[in-house]
C-alpha cells in the first residue's frame, strides 16, 4: 500500500495546487527519463556496492561460508545489475536522440543518422580498446595502473573525437548544443560501462559462482582458471567504478553549467 501511496503523492499534489499537467507530448519524455533515472540509480548502487562493500566481504569469509552466500547473493544482485545497465542505456539512448541529438541536427539542417553512427563508431571503437586491454588481465598484463592509464588515453581520444563530431561546420553556421556533446560524452562511457557489464563481468560472474557453488563448500581451493575469471572481472568492475565519475560528470553539466562545447 505504501509504494502505491508514495507513488501517486505528486498527482494529488499537483491536483490540490491546479498545477498544469504534462501534454501528451510530454508525457513519453518524462517516462523515459523517470525510468533512465530509476534504473540508473538500480545499476550504479549495485555497481558501488560491488566495489565498496563486497569486495573486502568476501575477501573475508572462509571456503565453505562462500560456498553458500555466494550461489544466494550474486545471481540476484547481478541480475538487477545487468538489467539495471540495459535499461539504463537504452532508455538514455532514446532519450538522447529523440530530444537532444534530433533538434540539434534539424537546427543545424545536418544529416542526424550520419553524426548518430559517428558518435556510436567511436564509442565501439573505444570499448573494443578497453575490452582488450581487460582480457589480457591477469595474463600478460596485469598492472591496475596501467590499465587506468590506457582506459584514461582512450576515453580522452574517444572524448575529443566526440568533440570533433559536434563541432563540425555546419551548413546554417550552428552546431550541436551543450547537452548533444556533453550527454554524448557522458553516454559513451555509460555505453562502455554496459559493455563490460555484459562482455566481461557477467559471462566471468556466472562461471565464478558455479564453480563456487560446486566446490567451494568443500573446502577446495580456487584453480588457477577460476582465479583468472575473478581477477578479469574485478578488473572491469573497478574499471566501471572508476569510469562512472566522468560519466555522472558529464551527464551533469549538460546543462552547460561548467562546459560549453563551442566549434
Amino acid at each position: 500500500m505504501l509504494p502505491v501511496v508514495l507513488t501517486g503523492l505528486p498527482v494529488v499534489v499537483a491536483l490540490l495546487l491546479q498545477v498544469h499537467g504534462p501534454s501528451g507530448d510530454e508525457l513519453p519524455r518524462i517516462f523515459m527519463r523517470w525510468v533512465h533515472f530509476v534504473a540508473g540509480i538500480a545499476w550504479i548502487g549495485l555497481l558501488y556496492f560491488f566495489n565498496l562493500v563486497n569486495v573486502n566481504f568476501m575477501k573475508a569469509l572462509d571456503g565453505p561460508t562462500k560456498g553458500k552466500v555466494v550461489p544466494e547473493l550474486m545471481p540476484r544482485a547481478l541480475w538487477w545489475f545487468r538489467w539495471g545497465a540495459v535499461v539504463t542505456v537504452l532508455m538514455g539512448l532514446g532519450y538522447y536522440v529523440m530530444y537532444i541529438l534530433r533538434p540539434d541536427a534539424q537546427n543545424a539542417k545536418v544529416p542526424m543518422g550520419g553524426v548518430f553512427i559517428q558518435w556510436l563508431g567511436w564509442s565501439l571503437l573505444a570499448w573494443g580498446i578497453i575490452y582488450g586491454f581487460l582480457m589480457l588481465v591477469p595474463g600478460r598484463i596485469d598492472k591496475g595502473w596501467f590499465i587506468a592509464v590506457a582506459v584514461v588515453l582512450v576515453v580522452l581520444i574517444m572524448s575529443f573525437l566526440m568533440i570533433k563530431t559536434f563541432t563540425i561546420p555546419t551548413p546554417t553556421g550552428m552546431h550541436f548544443t551543450n547537452k548533444s556533446a556533453s550527454i554524448g560524452i557522458g553516454g559513451g562511457i555509460g555505453l562502455i560501462m554496459m559493455l563490460n557489464v555484459w562482455g566481461i563481468i557477467w559471462p566471468h560472474q556466472k562461471r565464478i559462482i558455479a564453480w563456487t557453488k560446486a566446490n567451494a563448500q568443500d573446502g577446495t581451493p580456487i584453480p588457477p582458471e577460476s582465479a583468472q575469471l575473478a581477477r578479469r572481472a574485478f578488473m572491469a568492475s573497478r574499471t566501471n567504478f572508476w569510469l562512472s565519475l566522468p560519466m555522472l560528470f558529464f551527464m551533469a553539466t549538460s546543462h552547460g553549467d561548467y562546459i560549453w562545447f563551442r566549434p
